[in-house]
Parts: structure tokens; sequence; C-alpha cells
């Protein structure tokens, strides 16, 4: 990264045009932001990863999950290439699916600032059981339209 790109300064975002390396951790990934489009209106923006990989921390196995994360801008919004990094980071990352879902949208939340944030993490079932964990910042706005996030219960998802 050079002095002059800052991750967390909308006017320098790191990844955006440039050719970026998947980070070796979550830790190590920059997530950046960009100006928000519309300042002031209340709107929705969804980012659906249905194939996110992640590693269980006590056999190394792969996990699988479908998160869906749903959030309401403030200033800013996450730049999509750069959440796509962040996201893939995981593959090497061992973290249980607690840990990685409210974790990921706890790091959205606490950088980027949005109104609201929520994320679903729908995990795939190891040892026949499908673990869905859910987070959210708090109550929705109450003018926001808020669709389901249309990933239905296990049924062999897919």
């Amino acid at each position: 990264m050079t002095a002059s790109q800052n991750p967390h300064n909308p006017q320098n975002p790191l990844h955006l045009g440039q050719n970026s390396a998947l980070p070796a951790s979550p830790e190590e990934a920059v997530l950046d932001y960009v100006p928000n489009p519309r300042p002031g209106r209340t709107y929705l923006v969804r980012f659906a990863a249905p194939e996110f990989t992640s590693l269980c921390p006590v056999t190394g196995q792969p996990d699988f999950a479908h998160l869906v994360i749903d959030y309401v801008p403030g200033e800013t919004i996450v730049e999509s290439k750069s959440l796509k990094l962040f996201l893939s980071s995981f593959r090497n990352h061992a973290g249980f699916h607690e840990d990685c879902t409210v974790g990921i949208g706890e790091r959205l939340f606490d950088e980027m600032k949005p109104v609201w944030l929520r994320i679903g993490g729908y995990w795939y079932p190891r040892g026949g059981i499908p673990i869905d964990v859910f987070w959210q910042s708090s109550a929705p706005p109450q003018d926001l339209w808020l669709p389901d996030q249309g990933v239905a219960s296990y049924r062999g998802r897919g």
C-alpha cells in the first residue's frame, strides 16, 4: 500500500482499478469504502455470497455457507472487489460458523458505519446438522423495504 492509498479514505481505494492479491487472512484483508452515491436516502444494498468457504477450527475440514449481507448505507458503501477479496480470505481461516458470520458483520459495521446492517450465514451441514447464524446491528429503519433473504431452510440446499 502506498502512502496515498488509505483504505479507510473513500477518495483513495486500494483495490478499485488495481491488481490485488488474495489476502492471506481476514485480518490482513483491507476493505475499501467509496462515497455513497445517494446520501440521505434510505435504501438497501444486498450482497450474496453463495460459495463462502472457511475451515473448521477443530478438524481443519472445509465448511461452506451461503452468506447474505444487507445494509443501509451511511456516508459510504463497501467496494465490491475488496469485499470479495475479504470474503475469499476466509478459505484458509479456521473459525466456527458463529465467529465467521458475526465477525464479518461486525467488521463491516464498525468500519463502514452504515445506518443498519444484517448478515445471514446459511451453513451447509457437516455431521448432519446445518447451522444458520444471523446478526444485525439494530432494528431496521422504519421506512426500509426489507425483502426476505431468499435462502430456504435446509432441504438439500443448493
